[in-house]
């Protein structure tokens, strides 16, 4: 048995080539006890993957050079060594950016069986879906009526935080940069701010317009020139639940910072940065709270799938252009 896979033999500096991504293929050994081989048909990109190509070990392992890279992906047991897996059944599992996975059981878990597509499991209800709730809930404290402002709204985890933040009553402004993100978001209720072609200066007061009297959260995505908006527009007591900066993601040089933090002691703001795999604790309960929701339909969630194994650099690359709207999948 094959498998195909991409790995990378140099650390990229800034915005990684097209080039750096090498598609080989090696044997896979005969299938040892307690381990199982799945067939991947979705395969998920995100923009944490970046740092792991720099060969650092920052909250997570780092690639290793020459090596398959990692990631989410959902697929189909197609041999089994672990009685808890069966031929056929849907699995979710780490080992992705290949076709064909052979890993031990304990690193797979079946489905969960709610009424959705199967990919939902690398979104909504994946790592995604958590981060989303997570900040707002466990990070931020998000209380009832706060007015509520998330950054990379169009993305797949603001597109999933600015909706949980809708249903708790307050005003909730999205930032984001292309228009049919910016017109989703006002579908949803959202009040659309664009980034675009806009200093620091402008993207506060744009934020100013859209709630003039403030924000008790600030969900961050992306930093730079959204951060410093942010921090002219907190409310007293306001809490920043920091979940990415993918604007510094490529940076090859240390980037200046706000100019402005001296807003988190004026507005006595708390600012904390969190890691979805350090409150994972919560993702079952979270999965069997919000999977009725998402099968009903009551909640929202946007893809942009590519198709094809030889697809999956330009996916990933594509997330630093914005080239995305919701959750980036590749299908098999």
């Amino acid at each position: 048995m094959q498998s195909r896979y991409y790995t990378i033999h140099e650390h990229p500096q800034g915005l990684p080539s097209r080039e750096l991504f090498a598609l080989e293929q090696r044997e896979l050994g005969a299938l040892a006890e307690g381990e199982v081989r799945v067939r991947n048909v979705w395969l998920s990109v995100d923009p944490y993957m970046r740092g792991r190509m720099d060969g650092v070990t920052t909250y997570i392992d780092p690639f290793v050079l020459g090596e398959p890279l990692e990631g989410g992906a959902v697929g189909e047991v197609m041999e089994s060594r672990d009685a808890r897996f069966q031929i056929g059944d849907k699995v979710r599992h780490m080992a992705g950016w290949r076709d064909i996975a052979q890993l031990p059981a304990e690193q797979v878990e079946p489905l969960p069986n709610f009424d959705v597509p199967e990919q939902a499991y690398l979104g909504v209800l994946g790592m995604p879906g958590t981060t989303a709730w997570v900040g707002l809930n466990v990070i931020a404290g998000m209380q009832k009526g706060d007015n509520v402002l998330v950054s990379a709204a169009g993305g797949a985890v603001g597109s999933l935080a600015v909706q949980l933040a809708r249903a708790n009553g307050g005003t909730v402004v999205g930032i984001a940069g292309d228009p049919k993100k910016l017109a989703w978001l006002e579908s949803k209720g959202v009040k659309a701010v664009s980034y675009k072609d806009k200093s620091a200066a402008e993207l506060s007061k744009a934020l100013k317009e859209a709630c003039p009297e403030g924000f008790d959260v600030y969900y961050e995505n992306v930093g730079g020139d959204c951060l410093e908006a942010a921090l002219n527009n907190l409310r007293v007591g306001a809490r920043i639940a920091v979940c990415g900066m993918i604007a510094r993601y490529n940076d090859d040089a240390p980037a200046a910072g706000p100019g402005n933090l001296a807003m988190i002691l004026i507005r006595r703001a708390r600012m904390q940065g969190f890691i979805v795999f350090d409150h994972w604790e919560h993702h079952t309960d979270f999965v069997n709270a919000f999977g009725p929701r998402v099968a009903s339909g009551e909640i929202d969630y946007q893809e942009t799938v590519k198709e094809g194994l030889e697809s999956l650099p330009d996916a990933f690359l594509g997330l630093f252009s914005g080239s995305n709207q919701g959750k980036m999948l590749v299908k098999l």
